[in-house]
């Protein structure tokens, strides 16, 4: 049978619960280190290379992405979500070990793994186990939990540096990590027909790369998400700018944002398609951009922060559905990987141009913003010429 998913007429099972819960803990992992990173390479000596911390991380992420697409229709979307947890696990071991700028980086370009790895499988996952009819509803509540993750661990992981050290941060990161993978231990495997992992698997053909029906999200992922490279390197400088102590309560604010539209925004997408409803995410991408850049204080840098979560959350579990939509249940993994691959260099570009455009200048912060709200504005007029075939 070619479709899993006339299997599963219940949309919320044991195993849907136990993904999001596993969801919640990496990306709570890897993003409780974020905000405290820039200051953490400023102390190794490497202050001029604060554009590179998310953009090695997201190089490694899109180089595996073809190779965690392949083996997700292959081996199977749970050792795909194991060894990205994995990953993020031993990673949080190493960082406090790391003396040298050199060193910061070869071990941001290894971490890229885990995100290269662990969402590609867990959205092919909720995607196979979910009827179709309430697939963007069930992708907006799996992506909640991450969400939750990501509020949380920037916040818990900045508090932690101030109350014990960097490496009890770190450390904590690593915890959560292990927590993650014990859960994926005991989910049941959805892939049919699963062969055993071959060094063969990690040969990638030209038309592995990439699924041809997943181009359209992906182009509009990728130009949406060159705001959220922005945000993970200027905002944590721009915090410490207006004078906030703790850098990581923009992305609480956003994340928290992103939480109160993800199911809403899923169940619209079902019932009046996910080009309007990207429509819609793309200028709330652009308006909060502009509105970030032009924060004077705590209280405007908040409102700038809760309308990016309000775009963010409509557009990642939209985009998701719609690649979910046009891919069949054998390439729905590479069709996952595509986007993600687009995810990745969007939020590289983001990271790498801001950090440049920045250049350590607080005089350039609004054009770092307006360039980002920019491309969330070509994304939209994508959407508006964009004929389904």
């Amino acid at each position: 049978m070619e479709r899993q998913e006339a299997k599963q007429p219940k949309a919320y099972t044991l195993q849907f619960w136990l993904l999001c819960s596993s969801s919640f803990l990496f990306f709570a992992s890897f993003n409780m280190i974020i905000p405290e990173l820039p200051d953490y390479l400023t102390s190794l000596g490497g202050e001029d290379y604060k554009g590179y911390i998310i953009a090695v991380f997201t190089l490694t992420a899109m180089i595996s992405r073809p190779f965690s697409g392949k083996l997700a229709d292959t081996v199977g979307r749970v050792p795909v979500m194991v060894v990205g947890a994995l990953v993020c696990c031993i990673m949080g071991l190493v960082y406090p070990l790391v003396t040298t700028v050199v060193g910061f980086f070869i071990l941001r370009f290894f971490h890229g793994f885990s995100t290269g790895f662990k969402p590609t499988g867990t959205v092919a996952y909720v995607a196979d186990i979910v009827p179709d009819n309430r697939r963007g509803e069930a992708l907006g509540l799996s992506s909640l939990f991450g969400t939750l993750g990501m509020s949380a661990g920037p916040a818990l992981g900045s508090q932690l540096k101030i109350w014990f050290s960097l490496d009890a941060m770190f450390y904590t990161s690593s915890a959560l990590a292990i927590l993650s993978i014990l859960i994926l231990a005991g989910m049941k495997e959805t892939l049919q027909h699963r062969e055993k992992f071959k060094i063969s698997h990690l040969a990638i053909r030209s038309d592995e790369i990439y699924h041809p029906r997943a181009i359209a999200p992906a182009l509009v992922l990728g130009l949406t998400v060159f705001s959220f490279g922005v945000v993970l390197t200027i905002v944590p400088d721009f915090t410490s700018y207006l004078g906030i102590e703790n850098k990581g309560v923009y992305f609480t604010v956003f994340t928290l944002s992103s939480l109160l539209i993800r199911i809403f925004a899923g169940k619209a997408s079902d019932k009046y398609g996910r080009v309007v409803v990207l429509k819609v995410a793309c200028i709330l991408y652009a308006l909060s951009m502009v509105v970030t850049g032009f924060a004077t204080d705590i209280w405007s840098l908040l409102v700038g922060a809760a309308i990016f979560g309000l775009g963010t959350g409509m557009n990642s579990p939209t985009v998701y559905a719609w690649v979910a939509d046009r891919c069949d249940f054998k390439t729905r993994g590479r069709g996952m990987a595509t986007a993600f691959i687009a995810l990745e260099l969007g939020i590289m570009q983001g990271s790498i141009i801001s950090g440049g455009l920045y250049d350590n200048n607080p005089d350039n912060f609004k054009m770092v913003f307006l360039c980002a709200a920019l491309l969330s504005s070509a994304g939209f007029f994508y959407l508006q010429f964009y004929k389904r075939k």
